[in-house]
């Protein structure tokens, strides 16, 4: 059966408070806040959005507030062309907010409502989505519902890509292994992938033994990390003036993902996913400078 969409993400939709203070305070002690605005955001959103952006066909499923579908990032997700059909509308409860604290050295704090995400944990696996797509990308969200998720998904043989992000710390060891070894692409931050492999007691060798084929560690200023078969790959970030970190992330998700499912090398969806980011870091909030496949492409091909 023909899929009607590329990539369908999985995860949080959220309003983002992205906030600036100088420093973080100790317990007790308050801190300036010297910059605050909100903005649409939540890791699976972000990687629908700017997936779309860049032209995927994305779906997306979240657990949403009652008025999400009256909310100026309902219309923007529709002007964009994702499928939301999928999307698990909660009535009486708030769609989940986030509050990201980023100090003068752009380390991160972050503080998660959960609010209308807590249906997760009671929602069946979006079959039906699941079907209609190439790819399932696992972001942030109910660890036992992303693995249900997963399990679908490799029973119909796709590609799994999966980010717990923040998130990390809610999966127990037991199921951070079940869904790593139904996935095909594990994407994380140097912290994250080195809190995986004390988690499980693995090397990177052993860790993809468990599952995934690739995996990809970002690295913030000093570029990113492929891991597979092949030679370990290091790419260089872009040079780029940085105002807002936030984000950074699920756009590169995007950028690799766009690329490797038309059948580019990973270097490529590397050099790729890491051009889509520096458009991102350039201004504040995850989806407010989100690049065109062109305007990347162009700068990607001016810097490598």
């Amino acid at each position: 059966m023909a899929k009607n969409r590329d990539l369908l993400a999985i995860g949080h939709s959220a309003h983002d408070y992205i906030i600036r203070v100088p420093e973080f305070p100790k317990a007790n002690f308050s801190a300036p806040i010297t910059n605050m605005k909100t903005f649409n955001g939540g890791a699976a959103a972000n990687v629908a959005c700017v997936g779309a952006k860049l032209g995927l066909k994305t779906s997306l499923v979240s657990a949403v507030g009652g008025d999400f579908k009256k909310t100026e990032y309902f219309e923007h997700m529709q002007n964009l062309g994702i499928d939301t059909d999928s999307l698990i509308i909660v009535p009486g409860e708030a769609t989940p907010t986030a509050f990201v604290l980023t100090d003068d050295n752009d380390d991160q704090i972050s503080y998660f409502y959960w609010g209308a995400a807590r249906e997760f944990a009671e929602s069946k696996v979006p079959t039906s989505a699941i079907k209609n797509t190439e790819a399932v990308h696992l972001a942030t969200g109910d660890p036992d519902f992303n693995w249900k998720c997963s399990q679908e998904a490799k029973d119909e043989d796709l590609l799994v890509s999966f980010d717990p992000g923040q998130d990390l710390g809610m999966y127990d060891t037991k199921k951070l292994t079940d869904v790593i070894e139904n996935t095909t692409i594990l994407f994380g931050n140097h912290h994250e992938i080195q809190r995986i492999l004390d988690a499980l007691e693995v090397d990177l060798a052993g860790l993809r033994e468990l599952g995934p084929k690739i995996i990809v560690k970002t690295c913030g200023a000093q570029g990113s990390e492929i891991y597979s078969n092949e030679d370990k790959i290091k790419i260089d970030a872009i040079t780029t003036e940085a105002v807002d970190p936030t984000g950074a992330g699920d756009s590169y998700r995007a950028g690799f993902l766009s690329r490797f499912l038309n059948g580019e090398s990973l270097e490529e969806s590397a050099k790729f996913a890491s051009t889509v980011s520096s458009f991102i870091i350039e201004h504040q909030g995850c989806q407010t400078n989100m690049p065109s496949f062109d305007e990347a492409f162009e700068r990607m091909n001016g810097f490598y």
